[in-house]
């Protein structure tokens, strides 16, 4: 029994260990092409590392291309987005969950069936919306455009963690002379810590990354972002694959820098619900 243990106990660390190598895999040759210099993509053949080294495509996309305007308004965009569609979705998250109102189950129905439409059919009537306002060509309008496809899904998130939370808790805080909406804000708010986390974790991802809105409703790099900057490197009868790369590796830094924030309260979203008691 201890020898069948220890096999299933190696076989476990063995199979976690493909898994990470098989997710970390494209990120290692991301940062592989990005510091091989560009006479050695095409004639080095294939190699885990190359035989030489270079920051030159970092240097290029940082000093000579348009890249730190994609960063900025993707920055923009996305930081925007998940701020907004948080603060809507906790709202209508907490009504959805504690009040019970006349076509209650007709909006929720409605809100999944908004997210059943392939989004590449909504591109023409909103550009024909958008285009009488003058928010085609701007982070606004990309701002507006993700919070609404976002919203849906992050408020039944949200509603998910309120209906976890005990009603006791507001009402107790009521009879001692709290409004709802302080407690609300001081009782249920603090609870929910993880769910918002989570809520702006997955919106923040979907904005950062989004390439059909930005691509159909951006015309010039300046109000491009990242997804769209990216193309810049494909030209007629080349691709700049070392630059392209070396922007690639510099994209995920806020990602990463956004998900070490909020890590700890991720940590808590996932493990609530996992003991009763």
């Amino acid at each position: 029994m201890r020898m069948q243990r220890i096999l299933l106990t190696v076989a476990h660390r063995l199979a976690l260990l493909v898994y990470v190598a098989f997710a970390l895999f494209p990120l290692f040759w991301l940062l592989k092409v990005a510091i091989t210099p560009t006479n050695l993509l095409y004639t080095e053949g294939v190699r885990l590392w190359p035989s030489e080294t270079t920051l030159e495509h970092f240097k290029f996309v940082l000093v000579h291309s348009d890249f730190p305007i994609f960063f900025r308004n993707s920055v923009i965009v996305a930081g925007s987005t998940a701020f907004s569609v948080t603060l809507l979705a906790s709202l209508s998250g907490y009504a959805l969950s504690r009040f019970t109102f006349r076509s209650k189950y007709w909006i929720v129905a409605l809100m999944l069936i908004t997210q059943m439409f392939p989004l590449v059919m909504l591109v023409a009537p909103i550009f024909k919306m958008l285009s009488p306002l003058g928010l085609t060509n701007s982070l606004t309008g990309l701002v507006i455009v993700y919070t609404a496809f976002n919203v849906p899904f992050a408020t039944f998130l949200m509603q998910s963690f309120f209906d976890g939370i005990p009603k006791d808790l507001e009402e107790a805080a009521m009879i001692d002379g709290a409004t709802r909406f302080v407690a609300f804000r001081q009782i249920i708010l603090p609870l929910t810590l993880p769910g918002i986390a989570a809520t702006l974790g997955f919106v923040f991802t979907a904005s950062w990354s989004e390439l059909l809105f930005a691509l159909m409703l951006i015309s010039g790099n300046g109000s491009a972002t990242f997804p769209v900057g990216l193309l810049t490197f494909v030209s007629k009868f080349s691709v700049d694959f070392g630059q392209m790369m070396a922007a690639g590796v510099l994209a995920l830094i806020p990602a990463c820098v956004f998900f070490l924030l909020i890590q700890r309260y991720l940590v808590q979203g996932l493990t609530a619900g996992a003991v009763k008691g």
